[in-house]
């Protein structure tokens, strides 16, 4: 075999490949190996241009090959940016910019920095540096354990009078820390034992309230399927429809903004992605600038306006965290309703919660973080 040959031969397989792993997501089946694959469009789309770019070069545009090469590339590129361009600036916003009125209005504000830690990184002082800097009125710490409970109780704790502690050892604790008064407090096992999640009652200076839910559902892996993540995704999309209370649901997701699942947690749930419109700003992976996706997540009620929306600098972990600032207006209003679920989406919803809820097992990657000590 001849090196053109090769080359020919390698450029096809590479693009099969693609071709393959761009439309198995499309299948919406919830196994990990195929949700997983939704992961990582931004680099699809990257790869598809390569390889049609390689296509033009190896085989020529004129040839039958090279243009059925380049036209297959230019096609799963086209399919990538449908997705993503969503979370680029020219895509119409989703959340609602503050008026100049409302940002006058400090009594009906409320910032919020979110933080997977990573539960091996002992870094605790850049996450600490980082809440000193910022002040945030709500601070959400994921992945924390006991120790990790105690480096930002004893950095943090004297700044936030109200507390939800939940330390673990398999990967899921969590740290709620507010200077709003909270009320209504519940730390649940939604759909897997021993993966927690919170539910609050925040009450703002203005004298009206919100529901926080913060959630940290199980990541998608190969050899498992993707039911308890969903699950939990759903079942807190149509608890916070139902809230008589604007919700606002924050945390690592564990999932894409443009995923199968997360688009129906929006229609759900009929919450704001502050992302459309503004940027996908990718939190996942800050070890791998090569491999970044969306995965911690702030959704809000429509009665939201958004004032502020950053990614922040590292502190130590696999994820970056992110700061947000949003304002309770007097009524709804949006840009852009998410769109709108039927009755059957939800019946398949429940009884996929309910099926989860029976499952014995343990929670998806308790055990990492073992390994990597």
């Amino acid at each position: 075999m001849d090196l053109e040959t090769a080359l020919d031969l390698v450029i096809w397989g590479l693009a099969g490949l693609l071709i393959l792993g761009s439309l198995l997501p499309l299948s919406k089946l919830p196994f990990g190996a195929i949700r997983g694959l939704a992961f990582p469009r931004e680099q699809f789309l990257g790869l598809a241009l390569l390889l049609a770019i390689g296509f033009a070069l190896s085989q020529g545009v004129t040839t039958p090959s090279g243009m059925a090469g380049i036209a297959l590339m230019l096609g799963v590129a086209a399919l990538h940016a449908l997705y993503i361009t969503k979370f680029t600036p020219l895509w119409r916003k989703q959340s609602l910019a503050a008026s100049p009125e409302l940002r006058r209005a400090t009594d009906r504000h409320f910032s919020l920095l979110a933080a997977n830690v990573k539960m091996s990184n002992r870094d605790y002082g850049k996450l600490i540096a980082l809440a000193e800097a910022r002040v945030p009125d709500i601070f959400m710490a994921i992945e924390v354990d006991q120790a990790w409970i105690d480096a930002l109780d004893d950095g943090l704790g004297k700044n936030y009078e109200h507390r939800v502690d939940v330390p673990l050892d398999n990967g899921y604790g969590l740290c709620l820390m507010s200077k709003l008064p909270l009320s209504e407090v519940e730390v649940r096992e939604l759909v897997t034992e021993e993966v927690p999640s919170i539910r609050a009652r925040v009450h703002l200076p203005v004298g009206e309230d919100f529901r926080l839910y913060v959630v940290h559902p199980e990541p998608p892996v190969i050899e498992h399927d993707t039911k308890g993540r969903d699950s939990e995704i759903a079942l807190v999309g149509i608890e916070a429809e139902k809230d008589p209370l604007p919700a606002v649901v924050s945390g690592d997701l564990n999932d894409v903004a443009w995923s199968t699942t997360t688009r129906r947690f929006q229609r759900l749930s009929g919450l704001l992605d502050p992302r459309v419109g503004r940027g996908m700003y990718n939190t996942f992976s800050a070890t791998m600038p090569w491999m970044r996706w969306p995965l911690d997540h702030l959704f809000h009620d429509p009665q939201f306006r958004l004032l502020e929306m950053d990614r922040l600098d590292k502190i130590g972990s696999d994820h970056f965290p992110m700061w947000f600032v949003l304002a309770m207006a007097e009524t709804e209003a949006a840009e852009s309703d998410p769109e709108e679920t039927d009755p059957e989406e939800e019946r398949e919803a429940k009884n996929m919660i309910k099926e989860e809820r029976k499952r014995d097992r343990d929670p998806i990657g308790s055990d990492w973080e073992d390994e990597e000590n």
